[in-house]
């Protein structure tokens, strides 16, 4: 006797789930082994899709929000190249991630000795996708991997959308250089790369010595970073062809104890 529809829909959505309960894992186990992770594009559209009929509508829609960014105006190497928007959430272990009002951003001068020491407002992220399915995915993905790192911990979270802007000058997506971003861990995604060569990720320990280095060429490729224990920092791009437009889009998750 065949399964009702119904009941097959119900009984792959389990087998979805299962699916990346051993991803999440096994991110876990790698992370806590190296402080840091290199997750491909394949995995991450596994954990982000796995219950989402609309995925590839979302993600269009989320990859083109990047196209209104505001011009991040805090630079004070003056450089105009950087656009971003930015949200504040919350996590507690026995609920799932809140969002919470606008609020700066700010970072200590140790952490960011080229911007930190002042707080800086930047735009807010766009309702539909600060609350939207592909953002709220990969924050319950984020809380689930960093709460299985460090269990029972209620979480600080910010979220930033990046755009770097590539031209024929080599331009900086980590303008303070190798550093740490003052929390606890650090998911770094690429949304988009266009026209753009260069912009390798590095990975160094706490003595600035290299660990590993690889480049987020595809969109949904991830790194991951305890940032207690590591430091990281990406190297300059530039446009591949300068004639036309080119720009590297990223979103970065900071999730620090609280």
């Amino acid at each position: 006797m065949e399964m009702p529809t119904c009941e097959i829909a119900v009984e792959k959505l389990r087998e979805k789930r299962y699916e990346n309960e051993l991803i999440i894992n096994k991110i876990c186990q790698e992370v806590a082994k190296e402080d840091y992770l290199a997750i491909p594009a394949k995995t991450v559209l596994t954990l982000l899709s796995a219950e989402n009929k609309n995925f590839s509508k979302d993600w269009a829609e989320f990859q083109e929000s990047w196209n209104r960014l505001e011009q991040d105006n805090f630079m004070k190497d003056g450089g105009k190249y950087r656009f971003r928007r930015h949200g504040v959430y919350s996590a507690v272990p026995a609920a799932g991630v809140q969002l919470e009002l606008p609020q700066p951003h700010y970072q200590s001068v140790q952490y960011n000795s080229l911007n930190g020491g002042i707080p800086r407002y930047f735009a807010p992220i766009e309702s539909s996708i600060a609350s939207g399915k592909i953002l709220m995915t990969a924050l319950e993905i984020c809380h689930a991997i960093f709460s299985g790192l460090a269990p029972f911990f209620c979480w600080h979270i910010e979220v930033h959308q990046f755009r770097i802007v590539a031209t024929s000058t080599a331009t900086l997506p980590t303008p303070e250089g190798i550093h740490r971003d003052g929390v606890n861990f650090v998911f770094m995604m690429l949304v988009n790369r266009v026209n753009v060569l260069n912009g390798e990720t590095g990975i160094y320990n706490r003595e600035r010595q290299e660990l590993t280095h690889f480049t987020l060429l595809n969109p949904l490729d991830v790194a991951i970073v305890n940032d207690e224990r590591t430091m990281h920092g990406v190297t300059p791009i530039l446009a591949k062809d300068p004639t036309q437009h080119g720009y590297r889009d990223v979103l970065v998750i900071t999730f620090n104890k609280r």
